[in-house]
């Protein structure tokens, strides 16, 4: 339950920090709604975070380090069989 928390938290965390950096671009630029942009780039920024998640817990286990890699953390050294 705690990592499920976690994860929420860090996953809002990452929608608010995407969309708040795309205001800026698209209130100089224009032509779409603030809001639409903002939006388009929490999702965009949410969906490869979770694409990361379910590819590293295809085996069954989420372990930290595979969850601080998904947000952009450490990346997740697998050790290869037979080395």
């Amino acid at each position: 339950m705690k990592k499920m928390q976690e994860l929420a938290q860090r996953i809002t965390a990452l929608f608010l920090s995407s969309a708040l950096a795309i205001i800026t671009g698209s209130a100089i630029i224009g032509g779409i709604p603030v809001w639409k942009s903002a939006a388009l780039a929490g999702f965009t920024a949410v969906a490869k975070v979770v694409e990361s998640l379910a590819k590293a817990s295809i085996d069954g286990t989420l372990t930290k380090a595979e969850i601080d890699a998904a947000f952009g953390g450490k990346a997740v050294k697998t050790p290869r069989k037979g080395r």
